[in-house]
C-alpha cells in the first residue's frame, strides 16, 4: 500500500531532470520554429516592398500602399495574429511543456501551430488557412511591380506584428501559467499537471 502511494506521488511530482530538459528544448523549438518562419517570410517580403518604393511610386500608388498597410496591420497583425494565432500558439506551447510526448516534441512547431493534436475545428481552420496562404502567394508571385511590392508591404507589417505578438503572448502565458485563449487540444488537460508517463 505504501509502495503504491509512493509511486503515485512520484508521478505527480513531475518529470526528472532529463525530461525537464526535453520539455524546455521542445517548447523553445516550437516557438522558435514558428518565429523563424515568420522572420524568414518577412525578410523575403521586405525585399519586394523595398524594391517597389525605391523604384518610385505614383501618388495613387502611395495612397494604396498606406491604405493596404494600415488594413493589413489591423486585419492580419492585430485580428489574425495578436487576437487569435499568437495566443493560441502560446497556449499550445504551454500544453506541450506540461504534457510532452515524443511526436509533439519532435514536431513542436507543427503541434504549436495546430497542424495535429488539435480539435477538429482548429484542424479545419489551420489547414484551410494554410491552403489560402499558399494560393495567395502563388497569385502574388504573378503580379508585376509595384503592385506586388504594395501588397507585400502590408503582409510584411502583419508578419512583424505577428512575430512580436507571438513572443509577447508566449512570455505572458508562461509567466502567468495560464492560457490567454484555449489551446484547443482534444484531451485539454489542466496546465501545470505533468504527464510524466507519456515520455
Amino acid at each position: 500500500m505504501i509502495a503504491v502511494q509512493e509511486q503515485d506521488e512520484g508521478r505527480r511530482a513531475g518529470p526528472g531532470p532529463g525530461r525537464s530538459v526535453m520539455r524546455v528544448l521542445g517548447t523553445l523549438w516550437g516557438i522558435g520554429g514558428i518565429a523563424a518562419v515568420l522572420v524568414y517570410a518577412a525578410a523575403a517580403l521586405g525585399r519586394y516592398a523595398l524594391e517597389a518604393v525605391v523604384d518610385g511610386l505614383e501618388p495613387v500608388e502611395w495612397l494604396l500602399l498606406v491604405v493596404n498597410t494600415a488594413f493589413m496591420a489591423w486585419a492580419e497583425g492585430y485580428r489574425g495574429f495578436q487576437q487569435r494565432f499568437s495566443p493560441r500558439v502560446a497556449a499550445r506551447a504551454l500544453n506541450l511543456y506540461d504534457h510532452p510526448t515524443l511526436p509533439r516534441l519532435a514536431l513542436a512547431p507543427l503541434f504549436c501551430a495546430g497542424f495535429f493534436g488539435a480539435t477538429p475545428g482548429l484542424l479545419r481552420t489551420i489547414w484551410l488557412g494554410t491552403g489560402l496562404i499558399v494560393l495567395a502567394v502563388l497569385l502574388f508571385n504573378q503580379l508585376p511591380q509595384p503592385w506586388r511590392g504594395i501588397l507585400d508591404a502590408g503582409v510584411l507589417v502583419g508578419m512583424i506584428w505577428g512575430t512580436t505578438s507571438l513572443l509577447a503572448a508566449t512570455w505572458t502565458t508562461f509567466r502567468e501559467r495560464r492560457e490567454i485563449v484555449p489551446a484547443d487540444v482534444p484531451e485539454a488537460l489542466p496546465c501545470g499537471v505533468h504527464e510524466t508517463t507519456r515520455l
